[in-house]
């Protein structure tokens, strides 16, 4: 069973960084970072995508960048250049198969709350 443990999330100012982790139980393949903001659905930010580059959504590409050490079972979200409309609960998710940016993901994790302000 995947287990998945978020960390670092924040109350930063516009303009700030912030580094998010997702350290992984278990097997995982498959693994992308998502957010929902109040009120809004749950959008897809960042995928690892085998053989290629990752996928970013619009809004985040230039600015966000997402790894993983898979020695370590851990994902990383780097933030960069922060602005209010990226306040929203993070969350890493993982599936054994390709997900890409849509929620169809199998597991879960608790989320981290990030907060900007200007």
């Amino acid at each position: 069973q995947v287990q998945l443990v978020e960390s670092g999330g924040g109350s930063v100012q516009a303009g700030g960084s912030l580094r998010l982790s997702c350290v992984a139980s278990g097997w995982t393949t498959h693994m992308a970072w998502f957010r929902q903001a109040s009120g809004k659905s749950r959008e897809g930010v960042a995928a690892l995508v085998p053989y290629a580059p990752p996928v970013y959504s619009d809004s985040v590409k230039g600015r966000f960048t997402i790894s993983r050490d898979s020695a370590k079972k851990t994902l990383y979200l780097q933030m960069n250049d922060l602005q209010p409309e990226d306040s929203a609960m993070y969350y890493c998710a993982a599936d054994h198969e390709q997900r890409g940016l849509t929620p169809a993901y199998k597991y879960w994790g608790q989320g981290t709350q990030v907060s900007v302000s200007s």
